[in-house]
């Protein structure tokens, strides 16, 4: 516990050491600032040096948004003739004179000579007080299911992947400055894959390295926590064995407050994203868009507000990240562990989720041809102490379909958590062990067999199931059950199903589309009771009315109890009204994906 106490006080130490040894930046207010002016712009191009460039003040587009200006302003030197306004130099401040003006945070598309917008620091520095937020997503827009794919997660929130930060100027699209967002350790395939979603935020995905094996996902007394203007600066999403990070530049350092960007990242409002130092390693000239190719250093801090003048943080803050732990064993080699930290945040965490499980599945095992993937783990919960959602299901295929499968599984678990419409819930962490095998490991449904289709009430049925193995092998499952207690000539079915099918017997069932769960603790209780491929599912069911109201049947309500149920008053979804009831189900657990369907009948014997 000293320790603990020595090691917290030395870091704030640091940090208020290093507001006392810099001077805040004299400011010059927007109604200063006149065409004709002439000044300086600092950031970094190569290495970690702060250079440099000229500035020419051009005008001022006042109320281009309600209540916000944009400074134009035509950039030279550094070789910026020809590169244009560079992807990264977004929050490089602008200073008259020594005094600060703002940040450079937009250009014009194919625009002949590098002109850009610069965001007046007055708007930014009204950033570390606004208290107002960009809408939470809410309530879940997926439908429940037990996957969710990158595809699923950029549909559900399409609106929030949508770059807002624009203005125009005669005609022209003046657009917020291209950031890169640098995939450390990420594989092409994916970074194809999710590169168009991220350029419509105003992202350029693209393929980088951390800078090397220290603490980036903590805060360590032997690291710079010094911040000077002009410097560049990550916003990490992901960092661990695998790093996202957003590079842009610091605008304003006050003490340990830091104001970057000049325009939105994602425009969430308040968020908890790693504050990382960064290295430039060269400037890239593109006949598109020009940009800074970097590399990611330690955590120094937390941004904490992400609005539309630009991004807040704090040096010595330690972030509210989600550790993501996985374990993958093969058949041919020893274990190996990825330890990983997420950003916290209801849009963005299961995106990563998705991203990261298949980036460190794809790399360690082959994609193309058959892979048996073997999950079990478990995502805690902050609500009650221990209290988590268990996840188990074995995944068989080519190509990438194991790959993709467990990892929207876990993603879909993920989402549901962090964006159900109950109570907030954070995410404690996350511990995945996968045993991966090179070999399919499947079997289907070829016949089934019953010695007697009739029975009295609580009679042993034995039934057995004709299954053939991917490699043709035959193979006898026996399963004995009762029949159930019906009156003598009732009929009933039996129901024998792999998980995909069983949801399809209830949805016509139920004639429903979906279940909604109606509290925070059925969603988890549904969650834990995800079906899973490695099962053999069986029910029976017989014509008995009732209702099904949020995933859960009520059979043979009495009238009055049925009226309840279906009043607008009792519950905010309707119930579906149903003639088919589940009298009992099983499932057995299976050393292989299941794939198969048979309904048969049977009948009580009078």
């Amino acid at each position: 516990m000293r320790k603990f106490i020595f090691r917290a006080a030395a870091v704030f130490a640091v940090v208020f050491g290093t507001g006392l040894a810099l001077s805040a930046t004299e400011i010059l207010p927007l109604e200063s600032v006149k065409a004709g002016m002439r000044g300086k712009g600092r950031t970094v191009f190569a290495g970690n040096k702060v250079e440099e460039f000229d500035v020419e003040i051009l005008g001022i587009l006042a109320n281009n948004n309600p209540k916000r200006n944009v400074i134009i302003a035509r950039l030279s030197g550094r070789n910026l003739e020809q590169t244009g306004v560079l992807q990264g130099m977004s929050g490089s401040p602008v200073y008259i004179d020594g005094k600060l003006i703002g940040a450079v945070a937009f250009s014009f598309s194919y625009a002949k000579e590098p002109i850009a917008g610069i965001t007046p620091i007055g708007e930014m520095l009204a950033i570390a007080g606004d208290k107002s937020g960009k809408p939470a997503p809410g309530a879940a827009r997926l439908p429940f299911s037990s996957s969710v794919s990158l595809r699923d997660l950029f549909e559900a929130h399409r609106d929030y992947f949508v770059s807002s930060s624009s203005f125009e100027s005669n005609g022209r699209t003046g657009a917020a400055l291209t950031v890169p967002l640098l995939f450390s350790g990420f594989s092409s395939r994916l970074l194809d894959e999710v590169r168009p979603y991220f350029a419509g935020l105003g992202f350029s995905a693209r393929a980088a390295s951390a800078s090397g094996p220290g603490q980036r996902s903590g805060i360590s007394l032997e690291t710079d926590l010094s911040v000077r203007e002009g410097d560049p600066l990550a916003v990490q999403l992901v960092s661990g064995d695998l790093d996202v990070s957003a590079i842009g530049t610091a605008t304003y350092v006050d003490g340990a407050r830091v104001f970057a960007f000049g325009h939105p990242l994602y425009n969430l409002g308040p968020v908890e994203y790693g504050m990382a130092k960064a290295d430039i390693i060269a400037v890239v000239p593109a006949y598109d868009s020009s940009f800074k190719l970097g590399s990611v250093g330690n955590l120094i801090g937390t941004f904490v507000q992400d609005r539309m003048s630009g991004a807040y943080g704090e040096i010595g803050r330690v972030p509210k990240l989600v550790p993501l732990n996985l374990t993958l064993t093969s058949e041919s080699g020893p274990a190996r562990e990825f330890h990983l930290k997420l950003a916290v945040d209801k849009i963005l965490t299961p995106l990563l989720v998705n991203m990261t499980i298949s980036t460190l599945l794809g790399a360690e095992d082959r994609s193309i041809g058959d892979l048996t993937l073997e999950l079990r783990g478990d995502v805690y919960l902050d609500t009650t102490p221990g209290q988590a959602v268990h996840v188990e299901d074995l995944f068989s295929g080519n190509l990438d379909q194991s790959v993709s499968g467990l990892s929207n599984l876990v993603t879909a678990v993920v989402y549901y958590l962090t964006n159900n419409e109950f109570k907030d819930v954070g995410i404690h962490r996350i511990d995945l062990d996968v045993r991966s095998s090179e070999r399919p490991k499947t079997a289907v449904l070829e016949r089934v067999w019953l010695d007697r289709y009739e029975a009295a009430p609580g009679e042993t049925i034995r039934l057995k199931l004709f299954l053939k193995s991917y490699r043709g092998e035959n193979q006898v499952e026996e399963i004995p059950f009762q029949a159930p207690n019906l009156p003598p000539g009732s009929e009933f079915h039996l129901v024998v199903a792999d998980t995909h099918s069983m949801q399809q017997v209830e949805l016509g069932q139920y004639r429903s589309s979906g279940i909604v769960p109606r509290n925070l603790e059925q969603l988890v209780r549904l969650l834990n009771n995800v079906r899973k491929n490695n099962r053999i599912y069986f029910k029976l069911v017989a014509a008995r009315p009732g209702l099904f109201l949020r995933g859960e049947e009520m059979p043979n309500l009495p009238p009055a109890m049925k009226s309840l149920f279906a009043s607008p008053r009792a519950s905010a979804t309707s119930p579906v009204e149903i003639s088919v009831s589940t009298l009992k189900e099983y499932q057995m657990p299976v050393p292989f994906a299941f794939e198969g369907l048979a309904v048969i009948p049977l009948k009580i014997r009078k």
